[in-house]
C-alpha cells in the first residue's frame, strides 16, 4: 500500500472499480491516529451506541487487519476512545474505521495505528454488549465483507 496510492488504484482498475469488485468509501471520514496510510484485511462488527464488542474484538491479536465498526452513523457517543486506541496497537491491528464517533481524540492521534471516524464525541457508549460480529456491512455507501481488504490514505478508503 506505501508504494502507491489510492488515486492510481482507481486510474488504474477503472473497469475493477465500475465493477464493484473495488469500492470506494464516500469521503465522509475524519482521519486520526499518528498512520495515515493503513492496510489490511478486514474484520466487522455492528453495533450501536454500545462498544462491548468493539473492546472484545480488540482484545483479539489483530494481526495486521483493519477493524471496520458500523455505529449506524450514530453521533450521540463514542465507540473507542484512547484506552482502546492504545489496546489496538499494541495488539497489531493497523487500523480502525468507526462508522460513527471516538472520544479522547488526543490520545488516540499519539497512537501508531490508522484511525478513520465521522467526528468526536465526548459521551461513553452503552456496555450492554448487543451487536454482531463478522457480518457484512454496508457503510459509507459501500458493501464491505469481513475478509476483504481495505486500503486507506489520506485521500480516501478503498475496500476489495
Amino acid at each position: 500500500m506505501a508504494s502507491l496510492a489510492t488515486a492510481e488504484v482507481c486510474d488504474s482498475n477503472a473497469s475493477v472499480l465500475a465493477s464493484g469488485d473495488l469500492r470506494v468509501l464516500h469521503p465522509v471520514f475524519q482521519i486520526y491516529g499518528q498512520n495515515r496510510t493503513f492496510s489490511g484485511p478486514i474484520v466487522t462488527v455492528k453495533v450501536f451506541e454500545d462498544n462491548v464488542l468493539v473492546r472484545e474484538l480488540l482484545e483479539t491479536r489483530g494481526e495486521g487487519r483493519v477493524l471496520v465498526i458500523d455505529g449506524g452513523g450514530s453521533l450521540r457517543s463514542a465507540l473507542m476512545g484512547g484506552i482502546m486506541g492504545q489496546l489496538a496497537q499494541n495488539m497489531g491491528w493497523a487500523g480502525i474505521v468507526v462508522n460513527g464517533c471516538i472520544r479522547d481524540v488526543d490520545e488516540i492521534n499519539e497512537c501508531s495505528i490508522g484511525v478513520r471516524a465521522l467526528a468526536s464525541n465526548p459521551v461513553k457508549p452503552g456496555k450492554k454488549g448487543v451487536g454482531e460480529k463478522h457480518v457484512p456491512l454496508h457503510i459509507a455507501g459501500t458493501l464491505i465483507r469481513e475478509g476483504e481488504w481495505l486500503y486507506a490514505d489520506s485521500e480516501i478508503e478503498l475496500s476489495v
